[in-house]
């Protein structure tokens, strides 16, 4: 399943874990027809990559489209869960956009945010104006 991303999603993947997990590839395989995909499986075992690689392969296949709105919606339970999900997409969305520039393809930077109840009004009105690619958000 890895060889349908886009060869930069494709290659920062292998050269970072080299081969799918089990769940990851099960997983990345629904997802990509567009089903609902329930992941259920140990911690540690790629979970949250199996979730938004696919997203983020789709931004990066796009990326020469002007997508200037968000296209992801992760409703996070917690908070604190939300903000660790930011956290933890910013590494891999660096390396990719890098590697890209190596490549000379022009790749946006794709942009995430949190929103929770208590996000200050300033930032909320800053998602309006330049909306994040990926939004993480609490019910």
């Amino acid at each position: 399943m890895i060889d349908k991303f886009h060869p930069l999603v494709r290659d920062w993947f292998r050269d970072r874990f080299g081969r799918p997990t089990p769940p990851q590839a099960a997983g990345w395989k629904e997802i990509a027809r567009g089903r609902d995909t329930l992941i259920a499986a140990p911690t540690g075992s790629g979970k949250t990559l199996a979730a938004f690689l696919w997203s983020i392969n789709q931004l990066v296949t796009h990326a020469e489209e002007a997508h200037d709105h968000t296209r992801v919606v992760y409703v996070s339970p917690l908070k604190a869960l939300g903000n660790d999900i930011q956290k933890n997409l910013q590494e891999p969305l660096a390396e990719i956009t890098r590697a890209g520039r190596r490549e000379r393809l022009p790749l946006p930077d794709i942009r995430t945010a949190v929103r929770s109840g208590d996000t200050p009004a300033a930032e909320r009105q800053r998602m309006i104006s330049r909306p994040p690619h990926i939004l993480i958000t609490t019910p």
